[in-house]
């Protein structure tokens, strides 16, 4: 049966986070708000938490999964970027879209692109850094720009603006 923590969005409660924490670090899943949408997730590089993700949402080995990052150094973590990328994902976060970018050493392979070695990330705009309950979110998902050619390419159209990459 699925744990429910109900999280206050201004002053979340180290108790409930640190039982979402354990939760997470026990291969649960964690369906959250963004600035978009509710998303599930996991912990980093889980097997069982990918699997189950995939087999819920319906998802084969082609799917860009999204690593949710707090900051630009974070995401320098897992992706390359180059200048003129950086710039761009740089004026539009934090904010509702995910980027394709190829991915860093650092990310486990059963996240990346099967033949493009790529993986997805955003800095999405959120008040807080663990939220699983803070009221509406919306239900647009995020607009997915590919930068992994080198130029933006629209793979999806959804809760942020397009008019900057085209």
């Amino acid at each position: 049966m699925a744990r429910y923590f109900d999280v206050h969005p201004d002053n979340p409660q180290p108790r409930v986070i640190s039982g979402v924490a354990d939760s997470l670090r026990s291969e649960a899943l964690v369906a959250y708000p963004t600035d978009s949408c509710y998303a599930l997730g996991c912990r980093l590089g889980s097997r069982d938490g990918i699997d189950r993700i995939r087999s819920i949402r319906k998802l084969d080995d082609r799917h860009h999964f999204t690593l949710v990052c707090q900051n630009f150094a974070q995401l320098g973590q897992f992706v390359q970027i180059d200048n003129d990328v950086f710039r761009a994902i740089k004026a539009a976060t934090p904010g509702r879209y995910t980027f394709i970018l190829p991915a860093t050493k650092e990310v486990p392979r059963r996240l990346l692109h099967p033949k493009k070695k790529t993986v997805g990330v955003r800095i999405p705009d959120h008040v807080v850094d663990v939220v699983l309950d803070s009221g509406d979110c919306g239900t647009e998902p995020t607009t997915v720009i590919d930068f992994s050619g080198g130029e933006a390419e629209i793979v999806r159209s959804g809760a942020g603006d397009t008019s900057r990459f085209v």
